[in-house]
């Protein structure tokens, strides 16, 4: 090639290709994979949001009582270990108004209620407002004001002298009615009494026969009717039978209803007057079977039971399905009513007395065998 001359420009413009010789093909992406168009960003498409950093707020040292600023490692906050075990390192944290609103939220969260969780933070910080507490003394502290408010409603339900007792059991659909009356009726068959079931959900054959197996298990018999018969016709005929029989217990299960439907609770309100043109004293008991997963709903389920079939009693259910058990303690707190037992399964003796000191222990998360 020649030299290019002083003052004339080199020539830039590329090489002439001969014909019928393919020029370079242009590199693949995945011989360059940094340069592909699928992995390049385009500046049309928007830049992806990173998820927003959780910064534990400062909180005093827990020696010297200096905000610490920078925290090398993230740990948990203090009130959102009381549900779980205690750690080995023993950490003290003053009981202020900030530690018992976070103890409020956690209690409210369980489906508590605000009022009742405002009652419970307050009872429970009364003469230690100000004073040191670990987590696992917030966790006793907890304990026993929920017991101290359990106690007053934990009994089981009463047996009368006379027969047959009549126990209504009422709530809404779903709620585990007939599995109760079945594992009712075992326990007061293994204790030596005569029980009748009386099927009175007449509009469903599925519920019916469902009865027929728990009363299978129980050793009992069950009184059922035609389908679509009048539930309050069945409940005379059982309640007569009952008595003619020498039977100790009637048991009758009533529909599935929801307390906002007019009707169904009316026709509750008739099954109770018709029992009552038999024995003016029944039902005996009228037990309202609730499921713990619908947490703050059972409070207006309750109410307007009450109006209707004058409830005595209480069962939960599924409470071994949630981790929201704290409706007890508002319906404890607000209505009083006496808490019979608690469903923790499905198999027929899973059916437990309520016990305060152990469910106060499950809700907190505090280990009773340490």
């Amino acid at each position: 090639e020649e030299e290019p001359q002083p003052g004339e420009r080199p020539d830039t413009s590329p090489p002439e290709i001969p014909p019928g010789t393919d020029p370079l093909p242009d590199p693949s992406p995945e011989e360059f994979p940094g340069d592909s168009p699928e992995e390049s960003p385009r500046p049309s498409d928007p830049a992806p949001t990173p998820a927003p950093l959780e910064i534990p707020e400062a909180g005093p040292d827990e020696l010297t009582g200096s905000v610490t600023s920078e925290p090398t490692e993230r740990r948990p906050g203090f009130l959102s270990r009381l549900l779980r075990r205690e750690t080995k390192t023993v950490t003290r944290r003053v009981l202020d108004d900030d530690m018992l609103e976070q103890i409020e939220e956690l209690l409210i969260a369980s489906d508590m209620g605000v009022d009742t969780a405002l009652r419970v933070t307050a009872n429970m910080a009364e003469g230690r407002f100000g004073s040191r507490v670990s987590t696992k003394e917030i966790k006793q502290l907890l304990a026993a004001e929920i017991a101290r408010v359990m106690d007053e409603v934990a009994r089981p339900m009463p047996l009368y002298p006379d027969t047959p007792q009549v126990v209504l059991v009422v709530g809404v659909n779903g709620s585990g009615k007939t599995t109760t009356i079945g594992k009712l009726a075992a326990q007061f068959k293994a204790a030596g009494k005569s029980v009748v079931i009386a099927a009175g959900d007449t509009f469903r054959a599925a519920a019916v026969e469902q009865l027929q197996v728990w009363g299978e298990r129980a050793g009992v018999p069950v009184l059922t009717a035609p389908e679509g018969s009048d539930p309050a016709s069945l409940a005379y005929d059982a309640l007569t039978k009952a008595r003619a029989d020498g039977a100790d217990l009637l048991m009758i299960d009533t529909a599935g209803r929801l307390q906002n439907r007019k009707d169904l609770m009316e026709e509750l309100a008739k099954i109770v007057r018709v029992l009552r043109k038999v024995d003016p004293t029944a039902p005996h008991n009228t037990l309202l079977v609730l499921d713990a997963t619908t947490g703050q709903n059972a409070l207006n389920q309750v109410e307007v039971f009450r109006q209707i079939a004058d409830v005595s009693g209480l069962v939960m259910t599924k409470l071994d399905g949630t981790a929201k058990g704290g409706v007890l303690v508002a319906l404890a707190d607000k209505f009083g009513l006496p808490i019979h037992a608690i469903g923790v399964g499905e198999q027929i003796d899973d059916l437990a007395p309520f016990d305060p000191e152990d469910f106060a222990a499950a809700l907190t998360g505090l280990d009773r065998t340490a």
